[in-house]
């Protein structure tokens, strides 16, 4: 039957033929349009000839960027010594981007061609008679369809290389040795394998819905489906073309349906993470029948290639359409709230159990032990003497205003920086001692605009230098840390604490690439009014004095002054990657890491230690924390030299499945923890954020029984402090003290509960960091009848109690800034103590200075000077062994600390005490007319010790 050909596809074909050049032959003599498998092509014009090469040289241009990239990345990867691991990453995604890719566009092109081959023949008849419609010629549509399908297949090939990490733990995981109790399937399964089969499923479905849709398309354009009075006309191999490819979708949604079943591991439909008693009795039977259904739709498609019509698959579609809206939803909804809600604990207890079971597995919350705390106010001053080493290692610098203090006074020039300030422990005179340290480190950026050139900032300048650090408990007269590692070089009373290489290469202000080991030196310390300059002694860096290096880095840093310089010789190394955090995740991307790495001296060398997790989201029936993760484990501490950058990854959980699955993969990684060095191994801390998570999850999770965990009867929230006016969530904070019923001080973490929405407190959890005992864990319970403050009621207290409200207000109303350090909670004996410490910054001044300490006891409260003066208005008795600020009177200094003066009062006349009370007296009412509130608190505070004295002799 003759038919009118389709013009708008006619006319579309005409324009992309004439715009390729397929149309060059022109029309046949007898004026009819010469069939396109007759024409000749011109040579390609002009127009054509310069898009085709700038195309390619774009895409050379990638290539070439990225190759040279790479090559820079395996060099850099050879400096560190884990070019196996940077071998394993980039040979895996690229396999599986080359696969994903080639396996979507051979299915793809595989199944078009095939529409082409099987397209209705044509042929011309007399004049423009059409006999039957001609498909798209073959020749263009031989080069259309390929550069149609690149962009797709690059989306496919980069969807395969992301899904690396997945595939390579599918391949090697490892058993957690537990079973989930619905399907019976050990974690592993859901860590390492269930992941990377709903990629595979996924990537499979939507291959097939793009290659449906292309060849439906290439059938429409070649007129193998049309329409005909008002209904889709298919050709015969169309419908079994497209019958076959529905079919194979119905395969890969029933694999879907099945796996969606284990996802209800995770399901938060219930009153608890994982599945509940409507996923286990509602929706998994619905996912079932969903996969048995899109199952016969499959077989359903396959039988249609032989039977006219389509309602045998769409009856099937059909069903699972509406199998997948009412018993999929409204289903599940009725039995949830006709049958579990009335009745929700007891369905829903044995599921309770099963999260709290596995909850508290995965975040290792079985060991931790509980114990009572009597927190009774029976302390004495001579028990708080006997636990001296506690006081004295009481914090009562606050980091971030520590830090603060330190960039005024010790940064020495405006390059330099102190970015954060670490809690650490050291061996002092034979006693351990809890200090603050941090490193100077370079800031290129603070240089002049002058000075900041190229050379200055890659040649010159390079390194941060050496450190400071303090007691956490100590402080001068004037209210500035006592340091106990000062200056450049670095300067130490202490032999314990002498630095032999100060130098920094490597830091947490990596800044940009440099060069050592050039004909220029570098600077390395100020001295006086003169420069101390230096070459790089140590192994770090990358080779530059090659060539093909130099112009490999020229071309990655985007420097023709590398390429050229003459500062570059045969024994020249490039550094880069020198952020640690960087240069950490660089190597391994597939550990998360702790916010806080910290420097360590250690044999007179600088270290970096880094906390590594390895975390999961796919731990069943464990509940997620706000970070998204439901599983982690502190396995991996990572320690980098400050001045060479090597890196290493030490074993520190050697039972963490997920590190065993990591050392499978990457087995020349990591080095077994026993091998870390004695002296470093001190330095090692119980994380802050995994104890973070560890507390906040064990304050809902310490409800083991179902019934008081449904009721909520026992909940817990980390405690709440006041900071800047606002109420947040208290911090971690380390401490050296000896726990209840031990004989020896440790370093640990603390950090204090409160029951759920009320300010009092209800416990508080340690964990322990010194070898031999490091992470354990222990929570002290305080009685459920009995009141102890919590941290904003003690900080109530204090700003109610009139003498230090007024004090504190004669600081405000002077113009100066008031603020306040962390309130600590600090356990002695069976007694809970609050501190609370307060810093001065004149209005002008950027320098915060410890002027007060408030401290809370047994219902009392007081503010001096410094602790030891407010322990002894608390208990109204002299504590020896405390530290206390170097004073002008009545005091003598003995080495960082302070003693009273053996001098007796009775030594001094009564005129003596007299005149030394009016010249005080004097000095603070010249401090008040010029609104000096510090000094005016400081000369009240003399002239009461000396009123006391007199009081003493009788006068």
């Amino acid at each position: 039957m003759k038919q009118e050909p389709y013009e708008p596809f006619s006319k579309l074909w005409d324009q992309l033929s004439k715009w390729l050049k397929l149309d060059a032959a022109g029309p046949s003599p007898e004026g009819n349009v010469r069939p396109l498998h007759q024409q000749k092509p011109k040579k390609p014009g002009r127009r054509r000839f310069w898009s085709f090469a700038g195309a390619l040289v774009v895409i050379l241009f990638f290539f070439l960027a990225r190759g040279i990239y790479l090559y820079t990345e395996w060099l850099w990867f050879g400096e560190v010594g884990f070019t196996s691991v940077f071998w394993k990453m980039i040979y895996t995604q690229v396999g599986l981007a080359l696969a994903a890719g080639a396996i979507f566009f051979a299915v793809v092109y595989g199944n078009v061609m095939l529409a082409r081959r099987m397209a209705p023949r044509y042929q011309f008849g007399p004049g423009t008679e059409v006999i039957e419609r001609a498909p798209v010629p073959d020749r263009l549509m031989r080069l259309l369809i390929p550069l149609s399908l690149i962009l797709p297949t690059l989306i496919a090939a980069g969807v395969g290389g992301a899904a690396w990490e997945e595939f390579l733990k599918f391949l090697n995981g490892s058993s957690f040795s537990l079973a989930d109790p619905v399907f019976g399937r050990d974690v592993g399964f859901y860590i390492f394998s269930l992941p990377f089969m709903r990629t595979l499923q996924s990537f499979v479905w939507w291959t097939l819905i793009f290659t449906l849709l292309a060849t439906a398309a290439i059938h429409f354009f070649d007129y193998a489906i049309s329409w005909s009075e008002d209904r889709v006309v298919f050709a015969p191999h169309v419908k079994g073309h497209l019958s076959v490819l529905m079919g194979l979708m119905m395969f890969t949604l029933a694999a879907g349906y099945l796996l969606k079943g284990y996802v209800l591991m995770f399901s938060p439909r219930g009153v608890v993470f994982g599945a509940s008693y409507t996923d286990v009795h509602a929706q998994l039977p619905v996912y079932k029948f969903l996969a048995a259904v899109a199952m016969v739709a499959g077989a359903l498609f396959l039988v249609n290639i032989y039977v006219r019509g389509w309602k045998l698959p769409v009856i099937a579609i059909g069903i699972i359409v509406l199998t997948s809206i009412f018993a999929g939803r409204v289903y599940p909804f009725i039995v949830q709230q006709y049958r579990v809600s009335p009745n929700e604990l007891a369905k829903e207890e044995q599921y309770i159990k099963y999260n709290i079971d596995f909850t508290r597995k995965a975040f290792d919350l079985e060991p931790v032990r509980d114990q009572a705390f009597s927190a009774v106010d029976t302390l004495t001053a001579t028990e708080l003497q006997a636990n001296t080493a506690t006081a004295n290692n009481i914090r009562l610098w606050e980091p971030r205003t520590l830090g603060q203090t330190y960039n005024q006074i010790q940064v020495i020039r405006p390059y330099y920086s102190f970015k954060d300030v670490d809690v650490d422990r050291y061996t002092i005179n034979g006693k351990l001692q809890e200090v603050m340290l941090s490193p100077r480190e370079l800031k290129s950026g603070a240089l002049s605009a002058a000075a900041q050139t190229w050379q200055n900032e890659h040649l010159v300048f390079t390194h941060g230098y050496g450190l400071t650090m303090s007691p956490v408990a100590q402080s001068t007269a004037e209210g500035l840390p006592q340091l106990l590692i000062r200056d450049i070089p670095p300067q130490s009373d202490s032999p314990e604490l002498a630095v032999q290489n100060p130098a920094i290469y490597y830091g947490e202000q990596g800044n940009d690439y440099v060069i050592v080991r050039g004909s220029i030196q570098e600077f390395d310390y100020p001295k006086g009014d003169d420069n101390v300059y230096t070459t790089y002694e140590g192994k770090g860096g990358v080779d530059v004095s090659s060539p093909l290096h130099r112009l490999a880095f020229s071309w990655r840093f985007a420097s023709l002054k590398l390429l050229v310089s003459d500062a570059v010789t045969g024994e020249t190394r490039i550094m880069y990657h020198r952020d640690i955090e960087d240069r950490i995740q660089n190597i391994a991307p597939f550990l998360q890491y702790d916010r806080d790495p910290y420097v360590v001296l250690v044999d007179g060398r600088l270290f970096w230690i880094q906390d590594a997790y390895t975390t999961a989201s796919d731990y069943p029936y464990s509940q997620p924390v706000s970070e998204g993760y439901n599983y982690i484990r502190n396995s991996v501490k990572v320690v980098v030299d400050a001045y060479n950058g090597d890196v290493t990854f030490y074993v520190n959980d050697e039972n963490d499945p997920l590190l065993q699955t990591y050392r499978k993969i990457f087995p020349d990684l990591f080095t077994p923890g026993d091998q870390m060095p004695a002296e470093l191994r001190k330095h090692l801390r119980y994380p802050e954020d995994l104890f973070k998570a560890q507390a906040t999850t064990y304050a809902t999770y310490h409800m083991t029984d179902p019934r008081v965990f449904y009721n909520k009867e026992d909940l817990w929230s980390v405690a709440r402090t006041t900071m800047n006016g606002k109420q947040v969530t208290m911090d971690p904070y380390y401490v050296i003290m000896r726990l209840p019923n031990e004989q020896q001080e440790e370093f640990m973490l603390l950090l204090p509960f409160s029951p759920n929405n009320r300010d009092n407190m209800i416990a508080w959890m340690a964990a322990k960091s010194d070898p031999g005992a490091y992470g354990e864990r222990l929570v002290y319970k305080f009685p459920k009848d009995k009141l102890v403050y919590g941290p904003t009621q003690i900080q109530a207290r204090f700003n109610q109690d009139p003498s230090i409200s007024a004090e504190v207000t004669l600081w405000s109303q002077s113009g100066s800034q008031v603020s306040y350090g962390n309130l600590l909670v600090i356990p002695i004996n069976d007694s809970i103590i609050y501190i609370e410490p307060l810093y001065l910054k004149a209005e002008s001044g950027q320098i915060p200075e410890l002027k007060r300490v408030r401290v809370s006891y047994g219902g009392r409260v007081a503010m001096a000077e410094d602790l030891s003066a407010a322990l002894q208005k608390i208990f109204s008795a002299p504590v020896a062994g405390l530290p206390q600020k170097t004073s002008t009177t009545g005091t003598t200094t003995t080495g960082t600390a302070t003693t009273p003066s053996t001098e007796p009062a009775a030594a001094l006349t009564i005129k003596q005490l007299s005149d030394s009370a009016m010249e005080h007296y004097n000095k603070a009412l010249d401090a008040q007319k010029r609104g000096d509130w510090a000094t005016y608190g400081e000369e009240i505070k003399l002239l009461e010790d000396i009123l006391k004295k007199m009081q003493a002799t009788g006068a």
